[in-house]
């Protein structure tokens, strides 16, 4: 009867909707049985020692590198401490940065790399400098992490820290636990803390090679890195790293009397042909044939001057273009991130500066660090055999030798190359007043 049929689908409707219940239960159920027993079984971890955390298990087969990582990503989802702060040298060529940077080498708490880019700018030579900007900006993001697996793309892949970073003189490479002394009065595997230049041979004698992952290890130990370099053009190419908050990366820009730079690059011309060659380059992007024929021939007439005077034109140009970017009013967010500094102003007033450089990266004063820059400009001279070398100078020396060794000929066309730039930086053309 139909009523009869009604009555036996509804009885198994009723059945099925039980079987289905009984099942979504059953793997509730199950569901919360493995929970429990992955919390018993990773109890070690989460519940040992008054739930204070413990070192993971870890496969034996997997790099170590790949499980350090995962546990940075890890902390840092977690809440990690402010990050570092990332200091960039910005300067060029002979025009004090590697004193610059010894000032911030020899501070305790600062890891210091010494031009980086040089080894990216041997392997892609001859490319012109502008088109190198891109390929720089990404090295130096991958450096103030603390990765310098980037380098063997340049240096080699069989890198050590023997011929990185200036090692011969590089404090943290010279100096324990990566650098252990055997005793005596030898600047080289001394404790960090201790200020005072490295003598080269001593540190090449004294500190073999390490692994770069050792170095890696050190440089997360420091809470602030500096990176010193020449090869970056223009303070835009470094933008997209300023405005990273995650790096907190800040700018400290030296800038010296264009004639000053070009009588020391004149004295150092054979050193910097190929630098020089690769920024006066970027002048031919995008260039015709006929103009890449005219300055080919205006270099073999003009020799070396040439290609120096071109290069400081390029090079002053850049400056400008920094100078506009960073104007009042500029943009808000950069001004607390950048540093406006003449290297004639650090040498003539050290302790000064010094005190305004350590405020804008954050670094605590220490006075032997004081002594060291107010003797460091009090030295016998104004030069050195050694031109590339840091060494003690005499500051007034350093400020006037222009004047006295560059040609009037010299001297004019360095003003017709950079006077815009040297207006903007209260540099005076000679005979407008008697000092920079």
């Amino acid at each position: 009867a139909p009523w009869y049929r009604r009555r036996c689908t509804a009885r198994r409707a009723l059945r099925g909707m039980r079987k289905r219940c009984v099942l979504l239960l059953l793997l509730y159920s199950a569901l919360v049985l493995l929970l429990f027993s992955l919390l018993l079984h990773d109890g070690g971890r989460w519940l040992g020692s008054g739930g204070s955390r413990t070192e993971p298990r870890r496969c034996p087969s997997l790099n170590p590198s790949l499980w350090e990582t995962a546990e940075k990503v890890e902390a840092e989802a977690l809440g990690s401490p402010q990050p570092r702060t990332h200091v960039y040298i910005h300067a060029t060529w002979r025009s004090g940065s590697s004193f610059l940077g010894e000032i911030f080498n020899q501070h305790p708490h600062v890891f210091y790399l010494y031009e980086p880019a040089w080894h990216m700018w041997q392997s892609l030579y001859p490319g012109d400098a502008e088109s190198l900007q891109g390929a720089l900006r990404d090295l130096l993001g991958s450096l103030f992490r603390c990765d310098f697996s980037a380098l063997s793309l340049y240096a080699g892949g069989n890198i050590s820290t023997a011929g990185l970073f200036g090692w011969k003189s590089n404090k943290v490479i010279c100096s324990a636990p990566l650098c252990r002394s055997t005793g005596g009065a030898s600047s080289a595997g001394a404790a960090r803390e201790k200020v005072g230049l490295v003598e080269p041979s001593e540190c090449e004698k004294r500190c073999p090679g390490r692994p770069l992952r050792e170095l890696e290890r050190e440089c997360r130990r420091y809470p602030v890195v500096v990176i010193k370099d020449v090869r970056l053009m223009e303070l835009s190419a470094l933008l997209p790293l300023l405005r990273d908050p995650g790096l907190n990366v800040r700018v400290v820009q030296l800038f010296r009397d264009p004639r000053a730079i070009h009588n020391s690059r004149l004295r150092s011309k054979r050193s910097l042909l190929r630098e020089s060659l690769q920024v006066l380059r970027s002048q031919l992007r995008g260039a015709d044939p006929a103009s890449r024929a005219r300055q080919q021939q205006q270099l073999h007439r003009g020799g070396t001057d040439y290609l120096l005077n071109g290069a400081l034109e390029v090079i002053c140009q850049a400056w400008l273009r920094d100078l506009l970017l960073i104007r009042e009013p500029g943009p808000a967010w950069l001004r607390p991130r950048y540093m406006r500094l003449r290297y004639e102003d650090l040498i003539q007033e050290p302790q000064e500066q010094l005190s305004r450089l350590l405020r804008f990266a954050g670094l605590s004063a220490i006075p032997e660090l004081h002594d060291f820059v107010l003797n460091m400009t009090r030295g016998p001279s104004y030069s050195s055999d050694q031109p590339f070398v840091v060494s003690a100078r005499d500051a007034r020396e350093l400020v006037a030798a222009w004047r006295e060794r560059l040609s009037t000929e010299q001297i004019r066309r360095v003003q017709e190359a950079c006077g815009e730039a040297m207006t903007v930086l209260s540099y005076r053309a000679k005979g407008e007043e008697t000092h920079p």
